[in-house]
């Protein structure tokens, strides 16, 4: 899956996997699971999992990556291909997407937001009341809907006119804007192990002691509530009032704590500490608000600490000139095993 994200473990999904091990009966639950390059992993090695994330728009990403042809066999729309076909074949609609998020938002502020072009914003608008059309139709079951809406967000963000992230458009059109919007199929495998998904505060996840937890936690300032504002608004189909130049959807709401420099040391050990599940994986960066010697120091209080230092990997780069500039960026992944929980019958 080619999409540029924050903070991404593509490069290192692999090490990750190895340090965390073969599946030991419970789940592994990746709990902030972004696009979902570890949780994919993960399936693929054999675990159950389990994928989270505040933004649904990342859940549903990550969740349609772990799913089986088994547990999404699309019979009422003629099989997932069917599907697809429908959807790209959907009548254009002047909906949310094409209002607020292309030049025809001039109509509304005096201001041509060019996330868009306004013949593809039409498009995403119509394919995504179709999916809501076959869902509230029960042509689709819950899972179904949610592989379509992530494969209409990856379709949405092939031909954004951005430089990798929401938080603004660019003043130009690009290459890749001015391509017509489509919908690709995925591959989607025969058989994986079980999976599910939560869309809910890191804190709400529910697990058990004999699971193993994966957080991938922000590391700096940047919100992405508020850099994939319009993924989320696609995905959850709702109409929220958005504001200044390039119309971001309220998100101060579910702000994370992890972004600020002052509330991320205690927040990251508190997370720790709460979660029941015994073994947790925590990655974090060189570059992140808490210096790694602060946050082994905290773990340490907490159980068995190990720190494996992974391939350094690049930094977030959303366009040509950044790639030129930037450097790479070390890579860290806690392991922490807690203490057992004596019994009561023991005890």
């Amino acid at each position: 899956m080619s999409f540029r994200y924050i903070g991404s473990k593509a490069r290192v999904v692999e090490a990750i996997i190895e340090n965390i091990g073969s599946p030991d009966g419970g789940m592994l639950i990746d709990a902030f699971s972004g696009t979902g390059a570890v949780a994919d992993a993960a399936s693929r090695a054999g675990w159950p999992v389990h994928v989270n994330d505040h933004l649904f728009s990342s859940a549903i990403m990550s969740y349609a990556r772990v799913i089986s042809s088994a547990q999404a066999a699309f019979a009422n729309v003629g099989g997932y291909h069917g599907a697809i076909e429908s959807l790209n074949a959907a009548e254009p609609r002047r909906g949310f997407i094409w209002k607020e998020y292309s030049p025809a938002s001039s109509a509304r502020c005096s201001i041509e937001r060019m996330y868009f072009t306004e013949q593809n914003a039409q498009k995403i608008d119509g394919v995504r009341h179709l999916i809501a059309e076959m869902a509230g139709s029960n042509l689709v079951t819950d899972v179904e809907e949610k592989i379509l809406l992530a494969d209409l967000l990856l379709a949405a963000n092939r031909v954004a006119n951005t430089a990798g992230t929401y938080g603004c458009f660019l003043s130009k059109w690009q290459r890749q804007s001015l391509e017509v919007v489509s919908l690709v199929p995925r591959q989607i495998p025969d058989n994986l192990p079980k999976a599910k998904m939560s869309h809910c505060d890191v804190l709400d996840v529910k697990c058990s002691e004999e699971d193993t937890v994966y957080l991938d936690p922000p590391y700096t300032k940047r919100q992405y509530a508020a850099y994939y504002h319009i993924l989320e608004t696609i995905a959850l189909g709702d109409e929220p009032t958005v504001e200044g130049v390039c119309g971001i959807r309220p998100w101060q709401h579910i702000a994370s704590d992890y972004c600020y420099k002052v509330r991320a040391a205690n927040a990251l050990e508190r997370l720790v500490a709460e979660i029941p599940a015994r073994r947790i994986f925590l990655s974090y960066s060189t570059e992140g608000h808490v210096p790694l010697s602060i946050l082994n120091e905290a773990f340490q209080g907490l159980g068995e600490v190990v720190m494996h230092h992974l391939d350094a990997i690049g930094r977030y780069r959303p366009n040509r000139a950044a790639s030129a500039a930037g450097s790479e960026v070390g890579e860290v992944l806690f392991s922490i095993e807690k203490p057992a929980v004596e019994s009561k019958e023991a005890a």
